[in-house]
């Protein structure tokens, strides 16, 4: 299944919830990013963002925490109405942090930048929920796509269907309708686009013809489909 979640990073923050809304047909997931200062050179938003915007929208939210401290922070995610929260591999003690989350009911992630190799992540591929591969290095969105990381979305699908697993690979950064194809060859099923769609005068529209895009490379999809 191909999963469409746009990015709040680039939405107004100053109607969050109106922004939210004007997506929610044509996603299928909303894709949080909480970013600490410390792991990004970035700020963005926490806990109670995510709780108010849980009162607007029962989208699934999957919760990318770029933070270095990540533990310190999960139960309050979950209590906020988070459905899924992902790591960094690079901040250490992934296994420990991914039974957290899962511990809290809620779906664990595992995250790796652009220049993390893939034998990082390779022996959590069997306890994890999602895998998310960084196309951008992480901080602020409306970066161009690295396509260099695309042999290394193909790994973490190889190794993900060796072992029969049904985690989701999740890539994030400059995907829009002429990357998104790309990834979805090299295996991923979860886009996330944030200036791509919230850029957009309809954004709606450009979600969806993300997704058109998106599943024309889809295994056995045909050009009109």
């Amino acid at each position: 299944m191909l999963r469409i979640a746009p990015s709040l990073l680039s939405a107004d923050f100053g109607g969050i919830a109106e922004a939210v809304g004007e997506v929610a047909s044509e996603a299928d997931w909303l894709h949080v990013d909480v970013m600490d200062g410390h792991f990004v050179p970035n700020l963005t938003i926490g806990p109670p963002v995510v709780e108010s915007l849980r009162r607007h929208s029962g989208l699934f939210f999957d919760c990318h925490l770029m933070m270095t401290n990540p533990g310190d922070y999960l139960e309050a995610f979950a209590r906020a109405g988070a459905d899924g929260c992902t790591v960094h591999v690079e901040v250490g003690d992934t296994t420990a942090l991914l039974e957290q989350t899962r511990r809290l009911g809620m779906r664990a992630g595992v995250a790796l930048n652009p220049d993390t190799p893939y034998e990082q992540v390779a022996s959590l591929l069997g306890s994890a929920d999602l895998v998310l591969c960084m196309t951008v290095f992480p901080g602020f969105g409306g970066q161009s796509f690295m396509a260099e990381v695309l042999p290394k979305i193909a790994q973490v699908r190889a190794g993900l269907d060796e072992m029969g697993s049904s985690a989701e690979l999740e890539v994030d950064g400059g995907i829009d309708e002429e990357t998104a194809p790309l990834v979805v060859r090299a295996g991923a099923r979860v886009l996330v686009a944030g200036s791509a769609i919230f850029g957009d005068e309809r954004p709606w529209e450009a979600a969806r013809r993300i997704r058109v895009a998106a599943e024309k490379a889809l295994p056995g999809a045909t050009v009109d489909s």
